[in-house]
């Protein structure tokens, strides 16, 4: 058996145990980082339809994450997914017509990241605890296109050793995700607009972790490291498998499906690393027939899957579906190590390749391979408009305009009436009340809480309570910087929580 160590997509130098990779968050080589031991060990699928969420969590994560105890897990995974979810099932998975919904949006701030970013701080304390300095406080970086910025705030705010900066990009976020943010409380937390779009700042974020006079000066005068929230961080990809194999539980559990029998996911996602949570549940035993990559206008992920070029100089869009708006795709760096059968020489080629000229080319057994797994498709923003309106006609059911990039993708995609369809639906439809509105004809008043009640009054559901909330919440944070300052703002907010 494969010793489990975590090495980088682009060499096999490093040897890390997984509290270590969740630390440094990603490899000095600029890699991600990624085990060759993953699917050694396979889930029992037999079991799965009598567990709750927490045990299938334990479960999953202990096969992924070996050098932490189950003892550890379990307390990780317990102040995870608790009282702070909406729901108890906290990925509830739902009938929509012919397919199903999974709800990946309970959690308190709305999103789905939260499934990752409640637990990621637990891990980090558990990697704090075990570090030999003791004192020494990780900095949380992430660059945020929506979502995890505030996933990601609420859940490392005031953690133990830890400190969190979160840039996003200005005008590009929703009303409520901005202010999602610039509210956030908490003693250890910084917050900050660039001027650029989110690929500008996420290569930032990648150039600062690759700062080493930076890092030595964070080091020796702010007794600081630092690491990531992004799904760069293996800590954020891995409690994302969970919920496959959570979905796949309700299906058994509601006699849909008998044990072993296929499932076929559809994904909106622009970071891939949602999609390649679900690949890796596929390693791990889960059936999944097929994994459709759902895209918004910025389809350089569809053009990819088609063509087997991957190719970033193009048109950026700001679109409805900004949590998408990404023309970098981090994560897909692991799924092209994994179906190039751990190539690193060839990864290392062909990220200098997109780093120098923005695009590349795969070998055609590896667009073969990647073409056996994953399908693709895209939606413009007349098709996420009416994706919203179609799905709350057919089935009452009012989703946000990143999932609606999805119906839009399965529904115009051939079912197997045999193979059930479940679609990820990413973020509450009250985070982005203005686009759902305009969709379904209803009114669209000046304030987003204002279009929250009427979306509320319209569909009979309800706005989350802490988004409705926000109304009236004090912003904190008003910084604004340009791509080339966000180095220097960190090493400010470093300094600041030292003292």
């Amino acid at each position: 058996m494969t010793v489990n160590t975590f090495h980088s997509t682009r060499s096999t130098t490093d040897s890390l145990t997984a509290k270590q990779a969740i630390r440094k968050g990603i490899a000095a080589d600029g890699g991600l980082f990624v085990t060759d031991s993953l699917g050694e060990q396979q889930v029992d699928l037999g079991n799965l339809a009598d567990k709750s969420y927490q045990d299938i969590a334990v479960d999953v994560l202990g096969k992924l994450l070996p050098d932490f105890s189950d003892e550890e897990l379990r307390d990780c995974v317990a102040q995870a997914y608790g009282s702070q979810w909406a729901d108890p099932a906290i990925t509830p998975l739902k009938p929509l017509g012919d397919d199903y919904v999974l709800e990946l949006f309970n959690g308190p701030t709305s999103a789905f990241k939260d499934v990752a970013l409640q637990i990621l701080p637990r891990f980090m304390t558990k990697t704090v605890e075990a570090n030999s300095t003791g004192d020494e406080r990780v900095m949380i970086l992430t660059a945020t296109s929506g979502d995890t910025g505030k996933a990601a705030l609420a859940g490392f705010a005031d953690a133990p050793g830890t400190g969190i900066t979160v840039f996003y990009p200005e005008g590009q976020v929703s009303q409520v995700q901005e202010l999602q943010m610039s509210t956030q409380s908490g003693g250890n937390v910084a917050v900050c607009a660039v001027r650029g779009n989110f690929d500008d700042a996420q290569s930032a974020v990648k150039g600062i972790f690759a700062d080493e006079a930076l890092s030595e000066r964070l080091a020796a005068d702010c007794n600081t490291v630092l690491s990531s929230a992004n799904s760069i961080n293996v800590g954020r990809l891995v409690p994302q498998v969970v919920y496959y194999f959570v979905a796949y539980a309700q299906l058994l559990s509601q006699q849909i499906i008998n044990v072993g029998d296929e499932v076929e996911f559809c994904v909106p996602t622009g970071n891939f690393g949602d999609i390649l949570a679900g690949y890796y549940a596929r390693r791990m035993g889960l059936p999944i027939s097929k994994l459709t990559v759902a895209s918004d206008r910025n389809n350089v992920l569809f053009d990819f899957l088609s063509t087997g070029v991957y190719d970033r100089n193009r048109d950026f869009f700001t679109t409805i579906s900004p949590s998408m708006d990404i023309l970098i795709s981090s994560n897909l760096e692991r799924m092209l190590y994994y179906l190039s059968e751990g190539d690193t020489d060839l990864i290392a080629m062909l990220m200098k390749e997109l780093s120098v000229t923005g695009r590349y080319e795969i070998p055609a057994t590896l667009k073969t391979a990647i073409g056996g797994i994953f399908d693709g498709g895209w939606a413009d923003e007349d098709q996420v408009k009416t994706a919203i309106r179609e799905c709350w006609d057919a089935n009452h059911y009012v989703i946000d305009p990143h999932t609606a990039c999805g119906y839009h993708v399965m529904t115009h995609t051939e079912a197997d009436p045999l193979t059930p369809r479940v679609l990820l639906s990413t973020a509450s439809p009250y985070k982005f009340p203005r686009v759902v509105n305009e969709a379904l004809g209803l009114d669209t008043p000046e304030s987003d809480f204002s279009c929250m009640d009427v979306l509320s009054a319209a569909t009979g559901t309800t706005a989350p309570k802490a988004l409705r909330d926000l109304e009236s919440a004090e912003i904190r944070f008003h910084d604004v910087t340009d791509i080339d300052g966000m180095p220097r703002y960190v090493e400010s907010v470093a300094e600041q929580l030292n003292k």
